[in-house]
């Protein structure tokens, strides 16, 4: 695990730490002695006034050595008394997490990046003048654009891409190395990591550099500026292509590019923005350790720490959920599906009843007078008279609704009762063949039927 110390200058440290934690290294960040790291109170010319420690990642997880670093730092200093981690999204926190809580870690916040580094980005004085900015930050595993209000911190529109990123600038150096026959490839991982990790430190050094030249195990590695140019372009065209597409998207009217991570110290990356977006593209001192200092100076004690920052547009899903006062199962999508279903049920029960109320009567002969009825009531007419047995002038209407309100009306409430004077005859006298199956109801007549075998001398 290597560590580089940056901007130490002998001084003591203060008592609050900002962490990042980058697919290619962890920092770790610490205001001097005497910088109070909040916003306005360090100049622009003192804004490097912070001690930062790099820790590279190696083959375990990145969230392991951030864990490792933030227990050495705390532990080698008592006075520390807050810490802020910037992450990216939120199965990056979730990641962060995990593993502090393995090692229970508890006294610590999550911030976004986006919100770290325009913190860093105001407290320096690089934004002064913009209201609406584009952070594009181009590091090891991908670049992100996202346009932000620098007043209200309102995220308008956010997109992540891996398809360039610092590891494919690197791997194209590579293959252009083994390509010129001055690199032999490789023969394992091992060999391969270690090349990579040589193009890296290459590419790093042509930002201050018009040429570098490194030996290896494999031979020289020899890039010029001009050519790494060349061999990139298409890749930081394509970024600025995104960018601009972003800022569309956005319907903001940005007035700046600030460029922040590791390969912001490109310059071609800057010309290439300037070319296209046709608007100030700001490239802060060490802009791969600006989210780190932003996150130093979000830190803050527990009993201190206010309301975090309404990032709401691209960090909702950062935020850890909220207990809904409606249980999911009864959410509106649920309680709809559910009523649907409570309605299909009743139907289903009612349907039922008629099927056995049909089958009853059947059993007992009216099933030509119910078919006849149903055939008769489910006519396009709405409107039968039913005759009286007494009383043949005058006569009572009823007014059957359609099949949908009649359903629906059944099972509302019950319809409501009507008088009606009617006269039922007096049923006929049992005879021989006649039979009561239900006390109450009417009596079944059985059919006498004719002898199997006339009689005898007939």
């Amino acid at each position: 695990m290597s560590v580089v110390s940056v901007a130490t200058n002998g001084q003591r440290m203060s008592s609050v730490l900002g962490v990042s934690v980058g697919a290619g290294a962890v920092r770790v960040a610490r205001p001097l002695a005497g910088n109070s790291a909040r916003r306005g109170t360090v100049q622009p010319q003192a804004a490097d006034a912070f001690d930062v420690q790099t820790v590279s990642v190696d083959d375990r997880r990145v969230e392991e050595l951030a864990a490792d670093a933030i227990g050495a730092i705390l532990s080698a200093d008592q006075r520390i008394t807050a810490t802020a981690i910037a992450f990216r999204d939120e199965q990056h926190a979730r990641a962060i997490r995990a593993e502090l809580a393995r090692r229970q870690f508890t006294d610590y916040e999550l911030v976004p990046d986006v919100a770290a580094a325009l913190e860093f980005l105001e407290f320096s004085g690089e934004l002064q003048g913009f209201s609406t900015v584009a952070l594009y930050d181009l590091g090891a595993s991908g670049l992100s654009v996202t346009v932000v209000d620098t007043g209200t911190r309102q995220v308008s529109y956010s997109e992540r891409t891996s398809d360039i990123s610092g590891d494919y600038l690197d791997s194209l150096i590579r293959e252009q190395q083994i390509a010129s026959g001055r690199i032999a490839h490789p023969p394992d991982a091992a060999g391969l990591a270690a090349l990579d990790a040589l193009c890296r430190t290459a590419k790093e050094q042509l930002s201050e550099n018009s040429a570098v030249a490194l030996p290896s195990t494999e031979g020289l590695v020899l890039l010029s500026q001009e050519n790494f140019e060349a061999l990139i372009m298409l890749a930081v065209e394509s970024s600025a292509r995104m960018a601009r597409d972003v800022i569309l998207r956005s319907e903001q009217p940005v007035q700046a590019v600030a460029l922040i991570g590791g390969c912001a110290q490109i310059p071609l990356v800057a010309r290439v923005l300037r070319r296209w977006l046709g608007v100030p593209v700001l490239v802060p001192a060490n802009p791969e350790t600006v989210a780190t200092r932003g996150a130093a100076i979000l830190a803050r004690p527990v009993r201190q720490r206010p309301a975090p920052t309404p990032f709401t547009s691209a960090f909702e899903n950062s935020l850890p959920p909220q207990h809904e006062s409606v249980p999911p199962l009864l959410s509106s999508a649920g309680a709809e599906k559910f009523s649907r279903r409570r309605e299909v049920s009743i139907a289903g029960v009612a349907v039922g009843a008629l099927v056995v109320v049909a089958a009853i009567g059947v059993s007992l002969g009216w099933g030509p007078q119910v078919l006849e009825h149903d055939s008769q009531s489910s006519d396009a007419g709405t409107t039968s008279a039913v005759p009286t047995t007494t009383k043949p002038a005058t006569e009572t209407t009823t007014v059957v609704p359609t099949t949908t309100d009649a359903t629906n009306e059944s099972l509302a409430a019950p319809p409501p009762r009507r008088e009606t004077t009617t006269t039922t005859e007096a049923p006929p006298p049992p005879g021989p063949n006649t039979i009561t199956i239900i006390p109450g109801l009417p009596p079944v007549i059985v059919p006498t039927l004719p002898p199997l075998f006339p009689p005898p001398g007939g």
